[in-house]
């Protein structure tokens, strides 16, 4: 969407931005009364916090699908809110985000699955130490049960990030190549979301690497796109 992000309060005539407090709410007096004071700018990430500490404290006293089902909670929220447009400039599909997504899919497994072994239990505890401050397991240690959990929400972060990047790109005058390698990053998505996310760890890594090279090349970066368009090309998907 397109806002006046540098507000002007009606009530007190203080000005902040929007896009810093993600809020339309004077900061200094909370008069929703404001009016914008600038041109209107793409802006479709909202100011969010994700912090899991909460959740790492009821582990002593919570079933683990207990745990799972507050982490699931706090990472839908995160997820629902942030995007990738911040003031018209379009932001990295980053690690948080991706950590989030990832620990949203696998606590909704832990949280429903009776059966649950010892090495997806552990999995699931190691993303909720670290989803927070970004961190992620390697490929190599994704439980063969879970493959699908990671692919799924690695197809569905990248998914929304090449939403923003189109919502992005709408006022620009993309080259047919750039068109191309945009249509062709969703047609990936789509396979793999398709096959239920049931692919090979650093085949998802590979499609998140080409969404971020994707990214750097409509931002100008020759070389970026090049390497996305390649990366594009050797995708392959099959079921595990």
């Amino acid at each position: 969407m397109k806002i006046r992000g540098e507000r002007e309060c009606k009530e007190c005539g203080t000005r902040w931005s929007y896009y810093e407090t993600g809020s339309v709410g004077c900061p200094a007096c909370g008069s929703l009364h404001s009016v914008g004071v600038d041109d209107r700018t793409e802006h479709t990430d909202l100011q969010v916090g994700f912090d899991l500490t909460d959740v790492r404290n009821a582990i002593e006293e919570l079933s683990t699908d207990e745990v799972a089902d507050r982490a699931r909670e706090a990472c839908r929220e995160y997820v629902r809110r942030r995007g990738f447009v911040n003031a018209g400039d379009l932001r990295e599909l980053d690690d948080t985000y991706l950590a989030a997504s990832e620990l949203l899919h696998v606590a909704d497994i832990v949280r429903r699955d009776i059966r649950l072994e010892d090495r997806e239990e552990l999995y699931f505890l190691s993303l909720l130490r670290d989803a927070d401050d970004g961190q992620r397991p390697p490929a190599t240690e994704v439980p063969p049960s879970l493959h699908g959990p990671r692919g799924l929400a690695y197809a569905n972060a990248v998914r929304e990030y090449r939403r923003d990047v189109r919502t992005w790109a709408a006022d620009r005058d993309l080259m047919t190549a750039e068109r191309s390698a945009l249509e062709t990053l969703g047609e990936h998505v789509t396979r793999v979301r398709m096959l239920d996310g049931e692919i090979d760890p650093h085949t998802a890594d590979r499609l998140v690497e080409a969404a971020r090279d994707l990214a750097n090349g409509l931002r100008g970066d020759e070389l970026a796109f090049t390497q996305a368009q390649d990366r594009l090309a050797d995708l392959e998907f099959g079921v595990e």
